[in-house]
C-alpha cells in the first residue's frame, strides 16, 4: 500500500495520528506528513485514517 497526505489542505486536527502513530505524525511546520510505508498489519488503520479524514486530504492506492 502506498499512502500520501496533500499537506496544502491539510487543517492539523491530528485524526491520522491518533489512527495510526505509527504511519503519520506532525511535520516541524505542523502539518501531517507519512513517516514511513504502512506495514501490512497498519493498512486498515491507514485506511480509517484516511477514510475519516475531515478534508480528505489523505490518498491511499494498494
Amino acid at each position: 500500500m502506498e499512502v500520501k497526505i496533500n499537506r496544502e489542505g491539510c487543517i492539523s486536527c491530528g485524526l491520522c495520528i491518533e489512527t495510526c502513530p505509527e504511519v503519520f505524525q506532525f511535520a516541524d511546520d505542523g502539518l501531517a506528513e507519512v513517516i514511513a510505508p504502512p506495514a501490512p498489519s497498519n493498512e486498515e488503520a491507514v485506511r480509517e485514517a484516511a477514510g475519516g479524514c475531515p478534508v480528505n486530504v489523505i490518498e491511499t492506492e494498494g
